[in-house]
C-alpha cells in the first residue's frame, strides 16, 4: 500500500505537468486542426531561460530566496514563449492554413530540430544545472510510519498546486469571458465567427500564446524538479503529453487534463511494478511501456478518446 500510494503521488505530479502541456496541443487543434509539435520545444525554451536568469540572478545577489528565483525564471520564461510561440504561428503556421495536412505537419517537425539545433548553439548541449530552488525537506501525507501515507517535496506540490490553479483559470477563461466565446466560436465556425465579428486572426494569436504560457510554466516547474535542463528536454515530454491529449480526446480542454493526469497515474504505477510484474526482467526505465498500451487499448476500443474528440458543428 505505501508503494502504490507513493506513487499515485507521483504520477498525480508527473501527470499535472503533462496536462499542462497537452492543454497546448489541444487548443491550437480544436481551433486550427493542426498539431502544433514544435511545443515541446516551446517547454524547454522557457526552462533554459529561466535557468539563464536564475543563474544571473544568483551570481548577482547570492542571498536571494529560491522562491523569488523561482518566480523571476517564471516571469522570464512565460513572456520568451509566448513570443516564440506566436513567431511560430506567423511564420510557419499562419501561410499554411489552406494546405493539405500534411504540410504543417512536417513544418512543425522541422520547426522542433531548428529550436533544438539553435537551442543547442546557445546554451551548449551539456545540461544546465537547477539550483535547489524550494526546501529539499519532503511533506507527509497521511501516516507513513504505518505504511498508510506517501512523501511529496515542496517542488513537487508547487507543481499540482501551479498547474491546478492555470487549468481552473484556463477553463474560466474559455468558457466565461468574451475572449472564450470567441475561441469558441471561431473552433466552430471561422467564417461565421468573422461575420458576427470575430476577429480569427488575434484569436488564434492569443491560443497559442496562451499554450505556450502553460509550457513556460511547465518547463520550469519540470527543470526545478529535476535539478538540471538541456536542449532536448522537451521532446519526450512534448511526445507524452500528446499521447495524452489524444488519450483523453484530442481537442477536448477536459480531455487532456484527464488524459494527462491519467497517463502520468498509469507511468509511475508502471515505475514502480513493472519490475515485479515481469520478475525483474524489466526496469523501471521500460516505465513508458504501460502508458503507450494503454493508449493502444483505448484508442483501439475508444478512436475518440475518452471523453470524445472535439467535434463542430460546421454549418
Amino acid at each position: 500500500m505505501e508503494v502504490f500510494l507513493q506513487q499515485l503521488v507521483n504520477g498525480l505530479v508527473l501527470g499535472s505537468v503533462y496536462a499542462l502541456i497537452a492543454l497546448g496541443y489541444t487548443m491550437v487543434y480544436g481551433i486550427l486542426q493542426l498539431i502544433n509539435f514544435a511545443h515541446g520545444d516551446v517547454l524547454m525554451i522557457g526552462a533554459m531561460t529561466a535557468v539563464t536568469v536564475i543563474q544571473l540572478v544568483q551570481t548577482a545577489a547570492p542571498t536571494t530566496p529560491g522562491w523569488l528565483l523561482l518566480v523571476l525564471g517564471i516571469s522570464a520564461a512565460v513572456p520568451t514563449c509566448i513570443l516564440l510561440n506566436v513567431v511560430i504561428e506567423r511564420v510557419a503556421y499562419r501561410p499554411l492554413r489552406n494546405a493539405p495536412r500534411l504540410a504543417p505537419l512536417i513544418t512543425g517537425i522541422g520547426l522542433s530540430i531548428i529550436i533544438q539545433a539553435t537551442a543547442m548553439i546557445i546554451w551548449s548541449p551539456n545540461p544546465r544545472a537547477v539550483p535547489q530552488l524550494l526546501s529539499a525537506t519532503p511533506i507527509e501525507i497521511g501516516w507513513v510510519q504505518s505504511g498508510w501515507g506517501a512523501l511529496i517535496s515542496p517542488t513537487q506540490l508547487t507543481i499540482v498546486i501551479v498547474a491546478a490553479l492555470l487549468m481552473a483559470t484556463l477553463v474560466i477563461l474559455v468558457e466565461k469571458t468574451k475572449l472564450g466565446r470567441a475561441m469558441r466560436a471561431t473552433a466552430e465556425n471561422p467564417r461565421v465567427a468573422g461575420l458576427m465579428g470575430v476577429n480569427s486572426n488575434n484569436v488564434i494569436v492569443f491560443t497559442f500564446a496562451i499554450g505556450a504560457a502553460l509550457a513556460a510554466f511547465a518547463g520550469v516547474l519540470v527543470a526545478a524538479n529535476y535539478g538540471q535542463a538541456q536542449f532536448a528536454m522537451g521532446f519526450l515530454p512534448g511526445l507524452k503529453a500528446f499521447t495524452a491529449a489524444v488519450l483523453g480526446g484530442i481537442g477536448n480542454l477536459y480531455g487532456a487534463m484527464v488524459g494527462g493526469l491519467l497517463l502520468g497515474i498509469i507511468e509511475a504505477l508502471g515505475a514502480g511494478y513493472i519490475g515485479d510484474l515481469t520478475g525483474g526482467f524489466l526496469g523501471s526505465h521500460y516505465q513508458d511501456i504501460f502508458a503507450f498500451v494503454v493508449l493502444i487499448i483505448v484508442l483501439t476500443l475508444r478512436p475518440s478518446g475518452l471523453l470524445g474528440e472535439r467535434v463542430a458543428d460546421r454549418a
